[in-house]
């Protein structure tokens, strides 16, 4: 399981006894979750208009700030292809990972000095985190451009024989060129017509040259051959090939343009490659980045319900429990019993609708206690 529920309740008569408490309500008993101590250092309170105030604008950063983490996740996947099974390794906070960092926080003083107040640290915060999706945007464009030109030129480059380029296929020699009344015209033939092509094509029109077809290539399903003929027999050429399934591939034989395309595809590659890295480094060190901010939310989230909830001076421990699927629902019964006391508005709304069948209790989102869910489950696929 990769779901936290990040609680606080107010302190008894020391924080400590609040955690003993909850450690002996939810684990030594009955085994229902693993416990952290969740630190959150003490912070300025302000006014108590400016905390109501900040306590809808973290619920929006917060929804904001996952939503970054999310997409950088994903774009590295995307940027991974292939070894999207090495996501996971490159997905960490502060070099641990997401699991480690996320029970053993520690707040970070030298990014959100906690001297200044909870309005600026937040501002401090979204600020780093739109910077970071704006970045992502620009570079992410960027990179899908090439991606695309490359896949593009690499689709011309495979495909059947009927739409693919013929650069990597004829030759120079294949062709009749630079005459005033001679073109070589190239043909697409199903295999199993080879036959009809070799005893008709001579036939097809007027004026084409005996003997001067040639196989250059075949796939799967069809052969390309080449056919010398007078220019002036090219549209009864074309017109009699149709009728007889032979598809007359418009081309014409140009080095120059060949060797652009080539040289395209070649930079292009290369300008993938060169790109790569740095782009993988930067979603790492983003992702990092992004990760931590939002569990800085969080604990500013914390921070501010509890001191509205359970009022000055500042006395609650911050807890961080994983629950596993099987426990979940008995774990909201316990933590209920365990904190009505609290509020009981909230106790009552909980007991009305503990026994409806099929409802589902993660939507009823308010508790006695103050409750954030985090979920480290940051990519749409599974692993």
């Amino acid at each position: 399981m990769t779901e936290f529920w990040l609680i606080s309740a107010p302190g008894e008569k020391t924080c400590q006894q609040t955690w003993d408490q909850m450690m002996a309500a939810t684990t030594h008993n009955n085994n229902l979750s693993t416990n952290h101590k969740f630190n959150i250092p003490d912070l300025k309170v302000g006014t108590l208009d400016v905390l109501v105030g900040l306590s809808d604008e973290l619920a929006k950063f917060d929804s904001f700030v996952e939503s970054v983490v999310k997409k950088v996740a994903q774009y590295m996947a995307d940027v991974l292809e292939d070894s999207r099974d090495k996501v996971q390794e490159n997905l960490l906070a502060n070099g641990v990972d997401l699991v480690t960092y996320i029970t053993r926080f520690q707040w970070d003083m030298a990014k959100y000095p906690i001297k200044q107040s909870l309005k600026n640290i937040s501002e401090i915060i979204t600020k780093q985190v739109t910077q970071i999706d704006n970045d992502l945007k620009s570079r992410a464009s960027a990179y899908n451009n090439l991606k695309g030109n490359l896949q593009n030129l690499e689709r011309k480059n495979a495909g059947s024989l009927l739409t693919r380029s013929l650069a990597d296929i004829v030759k120079k020699e294949d062709f009749v060129l630079d005459s005033e009344y001679l073109i070589t015209l190239i043909v697409v033939v199903p295999k199993t017509a080879y036959a009809d092509w070799q005893k008709t094509y001579e036939t097809l029109a007027e004026m084409v040259v005996p003997r001067s077809t040639h196989l250059l290539f075949e796939d799967n399903d069809s052969g390309l051959f080449s056919v010398t003929l007078f220019m002036k027999a090219i549209d009864d050429f074309k017109h009699k090939a149709r009728e007889n399934k032979f598809t007359v591939r418009e081309f014409q034989y140009n080095e120059e343009e060949m060797k652009a395309d080539k040289e395209e595809m070649t930079r292009l590659s290369t300008d993938k490659k060169k790109q790569f890295g740095p782009l993988v480094r930067w979603l790492k060190v983003n992702f990092s980045e992004a990760f931590i901010a939002w569990i800085h939310i969080k604990a500013l989230r914390v921070f501010v319900e509890s001191v509205l909830r359970y009022g000055l001076p500042v006395n609650f421990q911050a807890m961080l429990l994983q629950p596993s699927k099987k426990t979940m629902k008995r774990l909201r019964e316990v933590l209920n019993d365990l904190y009505k006391h609290l509020d009981s508005s909230a106790a009552a709304i909980i007991d009305s609708v503990m026994d409806i069948p099929g409802l589902d209790l993660s939507q009823q989102e308010y508790y006695p206690y103050v409750y954030y869910k985090i979920n480290c489950n940051v990519l749409d696929f599974k692993m």
